[in-house]
């Protein structure tokens, strides 16, 4: 049987990831100062792909899998992502729009087995619409209605890229994430070459320093690479319910890193709004696993 609590060693592992994966929209801001979007996204999951994928052997999943993952994750989320970021939104909040990911794959899921929705999962959902509606309302200028609606779109499209991987649980997730890459890319290039033209992608390229380089290598080594390989390790190893709801943390490095690295200002309505978004988180992710101790605990016959 599985442990239960992660030791301190596979705590501290689940730490750096939470870091990484946190402190990766700055990271994207730096790179979206000299590359398009739509570029920036298609170097990330080709350095993704190779020279990885020259040493993985591809997993043993339908091509079709891998296609609709890595066009959901690739095309979809960062693709969606990286075009807010350029300008319509602030890596702090964009850190922690896109976690309502957890809400959207719960509806999704739902549409697919007929699940219903259970009371704490309305209540949840609402906490955290009250957070994007102050985003909304209070914005100085860190989001846009254009940034947030383009963050949402990425969430949705990273809940359907959940549901597709969850069809092939016992798969190698480094191997998994490297061979779906291949099919980010085409439709990355093709979007980019449309609708940022090939002046700006030469452009782009020209313009790019070792920093912006060292982005690009970043997000496929660091996030991609090191992080879902890590992630994965640690889900075969550890029921979800144990591992999943350290990205919390996310967001909170998020944020965190743009305050110290781009100066990010956190007003009390930003953090206020930070608050009932993760509140909605908590309330999703840890109601289930309250409610059952607290069952537990009231079947344990008490001595007399």
């Amino acid at each position: 049987m599985p442990a239960t609590t992660l030791s301190l060693r596979h705590a501290l592992l689940a730490l750096a990831v939470m870091a990484v994966w946190g402190s990766n929209f700055v990271v994207i801001r730096i790179g979206l100062d000299h590359l398009p979007p739509l570029l920036f996204a298609t170097l990330r999951f080709s350095v993704a792909f190779l020279p990885a994928a020259l040493l993985l052997k591809k997993p043993d999943v339908p091509w079709r899998n891998l296609a609709a993952y890595g066009v959901l994750i690739g095309a979809g989320q960062f693709g969606l992502l990286f075009l807010a970021m350029k300008g319509h939104i602030s890596p702090g909040l964009a850190s922690l729009v896109v976690q309502t990911q957890a809400f959207f794959t719960i509806g999704l899921a739902m549409r697919l087995t007929g699940e219903k929705v259970r009371t704490f999962q309305y209540v949840a959902l609402t906490l955290a619409a009250a957070g994007v509606g102050v985003i909304i309302w209070r914005t100085d200028g860190s989001a846009t209605p254009l940034g947030l609606a383009l963050v949402l779109g990425a969430a949705l499209c990273w809940a359907g890229g959940n549901l597709v991987a969850r069809q092939t649980p016992a798969v190698n997730m480094l191997a998994y994430v490297v061979w779906a890459s291949l099919f980010s890319i085409p439709p990355l290039l093709i979007l980019a070459v449309l609708f940022e033209g090939w002046p700006a992608i030469v452009a782009g390229v020209a313009r790019a320093d070792a920093l912006t380089w060292a982005a690009v290598v970043w997000q496929a080594v660091g996030n991609t690479m090191f992080g879902y390989a890590v992630w994965g390790w640690l889900l075969a190893r550890y029921p979800a319910a144990t591992v999943a709801p350290m990205s919390l943390l996310v967001p909170v490095f998020g944020m965190a890193a743009s305050a110290v690295f781009l100066h990010e200002a956190l007003p009390a309505w930003k953090l206020a709004a930070a608050g009932l978004v993760m509140a909605g988180l908590a309330l999703n992710t840890f109601w289930p696993r309250v409610k059952g101790m607290l069952a537990t605990a009231q079947a344990v016959p008490r001595d007399s």
